[in-house]
């Protein structure tokens, strides 16, 4: 049992036409390692390479996943196919690709393409079809945000720069219950926490309580005391952060992550499907990595972020949070692109792109993206199951992602201008 767990644990750290529907037509990368000739099943062991594709894109109906469903609404907001739809290409080593040339060479399971709302190309892979529910890994991490950024506007948070012990009572007297809720939404705690997704790491030990309960998740919060600087100066991406941010809202409103996504999020989006927050063993969501959705809803998400918040004239979440969240000229200077990190810059939870136009990411593990250009209403959703968790691990399939990403702004009117 330890053992499956511990596997769990590490998972941290074109056919033509609309929808490529015919996943067993062609050969798919690494097809036989990832379970085709076991009909991709689920397992308990979510993170084992035959499981993956079942298993991240249905985590509801895996064995021992707790959770609650998030629900849609009776509206559902419309995503039309462009006609004709535009052709993308994309320059990577020196050549020119398409979708077609992408797919063939990456683990990508979904694909999804918008442009000011309509679907300019939305592909399946690994026998995945459009009512699949993909797991988000880190994505989560900017669905918390907004969730952050309604509970401002709502009064129920009462200002960002509030300790999050002030909501998240039982993290009193802990380092991250003194460091403020602008801080956590940054990555900027100070406090120290390793995430290298190799099994020995901070992130595996919160891992490893969110999915047995021994020892407790606060408990392995709270232990985390030491500061390697002062709170709001340096970011140092680690998952427990965010942790902290969903028990300030749940402490905050006294209601469930999902129940919280459903009334603020998915209804008001008009969502097609209802979507999934796994829990851990104290029934708390895993804010940090564990939101499962559908791509066209995944799509949905990104268009109100390009929108900056609004659907139709309702105004869902605050435009002046979502430009605090992804605007590289509002964050410090210690957190603006190639100095954040050697490339993206990062806000509340969001990754920025180093471009002089507004653009930015939700990311997870393992290749999982959803990129906004909110001027140019361009949005690209990709859910895979790479072989490595992090750039850092296997750059290449990576640098390929930015470079298509890139393409689609450049095939679609996009901007590409350098920072």
């Amino acid at each position: 049992m330890r053992r499956q767990i511990n596997t769990l644990v590490v998972v941290f750290g074109l056919v033509s036409g609309w929808v490529g529907l015919c996943g067993s037509c062609f050969a798919e990368p690494d097809e036989e390692v990832l379970g085709k000739s076991t009909a991709y099943p689920l397992g308990a062991r979510w993170s084992a390479m035959p499981n993956r594709v079942g298993s991240w894109s249905a985590l509801d109906r895996v064995p021992g996943v707790l959770g609650e469903f998030v629900r849609r609404g009776e509206r559902v907001n419309a995503l039309p196919k462009a006609d004709p739809p535009p052709d993308i290409q994309y320059r990577y080593q020196s050549q020119i690709f398409n979708l077609d040339d992408y797919l063939a060479r990456r683990r990508v399971t979904g694909l999804l393409v918008l442009k000011n709302g309509e679907i300019v190309a939305e592909r399946y892979r690994y026998g995945r079809t459009e009512d699949a529910r993909f797991l988000s890994f880190s994505m989560a991490k900017s669905v918390t945000s907004l969730l952050m950024g309604v509970a401002l506007d709502k009064g129920l948070i009462a200002s960002l720069d509030d300790p999050a012990a002030l909501y998240a009572k039982d993290l009193a007297g802990s380092a991250y219950g003194a460091t403020s809720i602008r801080h956590l939404l940054r990555m900027s705690s100070g406090i120290s926490f390793t995430e290298r997704y190799d099994g020995q790491d901070d992130v595996s030990k919160l891992s490893y309580s969110f999915a047995t309960g021994s020892p407790s998740t606060l408990s392995v919060l709270r232990s985390f005391s030491n500061r390697h600087s002062p709170a709001g100066e340096k970011f140092v991406y680690a998952s427990a952060e965010t942790d902290v941010l969903g028990r300030v809202l749940t402490g905050a409103t006294g209601r469930s992550m999902a129940d919280l996504t459903t009334e603020w999020l998915w209804q008001p989006m008009g969502a097609e499907g209802d979507a999934f927050w796994c829990h851990g063993r104290d029934r708390q969501a895993g804010a940090f990595f564990c939101f499962n959705a559908t791509l066209r809803d995944w799509g949905r998400l990104g268009m109100l972020m390009a929108n900056d918040g609004k659907v139709g004239d309702r105004q869902i979440i605050s435009a002046e949070y979502l430009r605090d969240a992804t605007d590289i000229a509002r964050q410090p200077a210690a957190f603006a692109p190639f100095i954040a990190t050697s490339y993206f810059g990062y806000g509340y939870q969001f990754w920025l792109h180093p471009l002089k136009e507004r653009s930015f990411a939700f990311q997870g593990v393992f290749g999982q993206t959803l990129f906004v250009q909110p001027a140019t209403g361009i949005v690209m959703v990709q859910t895979a199951v790479y072989d490595k968790a992090s750039g850092v691990q296997d750059p290449e399939p990576y640098v390929e992602r930015t470079a298509l990403w890139l393409g689609v702004l450049q095939s679609l009117g996009g901007r590409t201008e350098r920072y």
